[in-house]
């Protein structure tokens, strides 16, 4: 899919200093993942390459938590203690936004639910 297909969409955390662009597929799927921060946190995944996200703004505010392995790389803003994504250590090429943290007036997208207790046997098959 080339970028001028991509269907583009802006978000960002609460207090608004970390903002990103994301380009999806017009039929792109949300997760619902299970996993202990996804399921604590209310995150909605939309993972995307690397090349179709776009930091805006904030790349100073954003701090980050790791654990386990350490390849998730979960950035929150500083200020408001949002992460609008991340990089997941299903898809560390790529990113993971936060569905919930984009901007109003984005169409709906279907949310699929997964098991990212054991995402090894999910994302690998």
């Amino acid at each position: 899919m080339s970028q001028a297909d991509l269907v583009r969409h802006t978000g960002g955390c609460h207090c608004g200093r970390v903002r990103f662009e994301v380009g999806t597929a017009a039929t792109t799927e949300i997760l619902e993942c299970d996993c202990s921060v996804c399921s604590r946190t209310g995150f909605l995944h939309i993972i995307v390459p690397r090349e179709q996200f776009r930091l805006l703004a904030g790349e100073a505010e954003l701090v980050t938590y790791t654990f386990n392995t350490g390849t998730a790389q979960h950035l929150f803003c500083r200020t408001c203690g949002i992460k609008s994504f991340y990089v997941p250590r299903s898809h560390p090429d790529g990113y993971s936004v936060n569905a919930r943290c984009i901007d109003g007036g984005t169409a709906a997208l279907p949310v699929r639910k997964i098991d990212g207790k054991n995402w090894e046997s999910t994302f690998r098959g």
